[in-house]
C-alpha cells in the first residue's frame, strides 16, 4: 500500500512523509509529485563531484558542507503552500550543519543555503529557467548548472551545442549573468576561490 496525501503537507510535515514506494519526491504546492530516476552518468557525476568538494572543503578549511541530493524549502508567501526542490548537489553552512546533527529532524535545507548545484537532465529548461528564478529569489548566493551533455538550448549555451558550466552570483538580490566554463576553463567561484577544477575535469566525473 502506498501513503495517499489527503491534505498539503508543510514542509517538516513532507520530510517526515513516505508513501511506501521508495521513490523520490519533491514538494509542489504541498502535494509530493514523484521524480524520474537520473541516470549512472548523472549520478556519478553527482557523487564524484560531492566528494570531491567535501574533501577540498576540508582542506581549504571553508565554512562549508557539500551534500547530494537535499531538499531545499523555497520561498512562499503567507497565503501559498509549501515547496521544494531536490538538489543534486547542496552547499551547506558548516554552522547550519552542526545545529542539524544536534536534533533528530530530516537534514534539509531549512534556510537558503549558500550554494545549489543542478546537473543538467533531458528537462533542461528547469535548471536553466524555473529552478534559476526559484533560487534566486530564495537567496542562494551561488547557483551553479553543470550541463556534461550539452542539453541545453543554443541561448544558454551556445552553438554549436558543448558541454558547459554555467555559475550564477547573487548580486542586490539579483543573479548576475552567468558566468560560461567550457573545456580547459578553470572554475572561478565566490564559495570555492581556490578551486583548481577545470570544465573538463568536471564532466570526466561522469564517466
Amino acid at each position: 500500500m502506498y501513503a495517499i496525501v489527503t491534505k498539503p503537507l508543510s514542509f517538516e510535515e513532507f520530510l517526515a512523509w513516505d508513501d511506501g514506494s521508495g521513490r523520490e519526491f519533491e514538494l509542489v504546492d504541498g502535494v509530493p509529485v514523484p521524480l524520474s530516476e537520473p541516470n549512472a552518468n548523472h549520478e556519478d557525476l553527482i557523487e564524484r563531484l560531492c566528494a570531491y568538494l567535501e574533501v577540498h572543503c576540508l582542506e581549504a578549511n571553508l565554512p562549508y558542507v557539500s551534500r547530494q541530493s537535499k531538499q531545499v524549502r523555497l520561498k512562499t508567501n503567507p497565503d501559498e503552500k509549501e515547496k521544494s526542490r531536490k538538489a543534486d548537489i547542496v552547499i551547506f553552512a558548516k554552522e547550519e550543519w552542526q545545529r542539524m546533527k544536534g536534533n533528530s529532524s530530516s537534514a534539509a535545507g531549512y534556510i537558503p543555503p549558500p550554494g545549489v548545484i543542478e546537473v543538467v537532465s533531458t528537462n533542461w529548461k528547469d535548471d536553466y529557467l524555473t529552478k534559476l528564478a526559484e533560487y534566486e529569489d530564495l537567496g542562494v548566493s551561488e547557483y551553479i548548472i553543470v550541463d556534461y551533455a550539452a542539453l541545453g538550448g543554443i541561448r544558454f549555451i551556445g552553438s554549436p551545442k558543448q558541454p558547459t558550466i554555467t555559475i550564477y552570483q547573487l548580486e542586490n538580490g539579483e543573479y548576475l549573468p552567468g558566468k560560461i566554463f567550457r573545456g580547459d576553463d578553470r572554475i572561478e567561484s565566490r564559495l570555492f576561490p581556490n578551486l583548481t577544477l577545470t570544465a573538463s575535469q568536471i564532466f570526466g566525473m561522469s564517466r
